[in-house]
């Protein structure tokens, strides 16, 4: 959505250094949740905040980790927060392309203009955005619709993290990301989200599209280690997990079949997987919690960890 990130389709496809998985990992702990509150918010931009949230169903939290993630509420000096646009096309303190207000701008204030630079209309105009994009019930692919990264979603979480005051509700649902368990956990579901929305193809192994043994092996590929090619094969390699022990990174199989599970996919929080489905579908998230296919769960990372 914003544009510094049409820029970020290159990110779809360049490796994330590592430094930058795990500093953004580290921050999408659950460690100091609901400790923070909304220092550092220039009063105008909190109420703000808090009325889209509020006319939106948003946490207004996550509304402000966007705001200071691309303008610092505004008082950023870079280009096109105040006037113009940026070098790829992002405008206002909420940094909208011009595409996606044309879409989604709304007139906040009500004084008859949808004014990108102004943030009583821009404001409301992202929580609007977040909300066809899945907020509040996904807060990580709603924010990562807003701009196509890993590491965006986890510093936005984190100053959102910050700005909560309480656990509860709005605690839980910005705790609802854990921390990797390891580097190359890390790294395995940062790439497996850095392929949301490409197309299922069978035999697909990257990097325009996948098939579901493709995207998981290319995972740990760029995780430093080999996995064989297809699910059965992955599953046999192990070592098993116990269900209900699972965390981000390990792999889950399902469709059981005589020579093993017929698919498979990325843990990346309980209950929930990335993966590419089937024909037609395109590599998304899904929950698992209620599946009556799964086989199991592995952890490959055990292997690096031992090394």
């Amino acid at each position: 959505m914003t544009a510094r990130l049409l820029l970020a389709a290159a990110c779809l496809v360049i490796a994330v250094p590592l430094g930058l998985v795990l500093a953004f990992t580290a921050l999408g702990g659950a460690a100091g949740c609901g400790q923070g509150q909304a220092r550092g918010i220039p009063p105008d931009y909190l109420r703000l905040y808090q009325q889209a949230g509020q006319a939106y169903g948003i946490p207004w939290q996550v509304l402000a980790g966007i705001g200071k993630a691309e303008s610092n509420h505004g008082r950023g000096d870079g280009a096109g927060i105040r006037a113009g646009a940026n070098l790829a096309g992002a405008m206002g303190p909420m940094q909208f392309l011009g595409t996606t207000w044309k879409t989604y701008g709304v007139d906040g204030n009500g004084d008859g203009r949808t004014d990108v630079y102004d943030p009583a209309d821009a404001i409301p105009s992202a929580a609007k955005y977040l909300k066809a994009s899945g907020a509040p019930g996904d807060l990580y692919r709603a924010v990562w619709r807003y701009n196509h990264a890993d590491w965006y979603v986890r510093r936005v979480l984190a100053f959102a993290r910050e700005y909560s005051g309480s656990f509860g509700t709005v605690g839980e649902e910005l705790c609802a990301l854990p921390a990797a368990p390891n580097a190359v956990a890390g790294r395995v579901v940062a790439y497996a989200r850095m392929q949301l929305g490409k197309p299922y193809v069978w035999g697909a192994e990257g990097p325009g599209s996948f098939d579901c043994s493709g995207l998981t092996m290319r995972a740990y590929q760029y995780a430093g280690i080999l996995l064989p090619r297809v699910a059965a094969d992955q599953w046999r390699q192990g070592p098993a997990i116990a269900r209900g022990q699972e965390q981000p990174g390990d792999l889950i199989f399902m469709h059981p079949g005589a020579g093993g599970p017929g698919h498979v996919g990325v843990v990346v929080a309980p209950g929930q997987m990335i993966h590419a489905p089937h024909t037609g579908d395109v590599v998304r998230y899904a929950s698992y919690s209620t599946r009556p296919d799964v086989v199991g769960f592995t952890r490959p990372t055990l292997s690096w960890e031992k090394r």
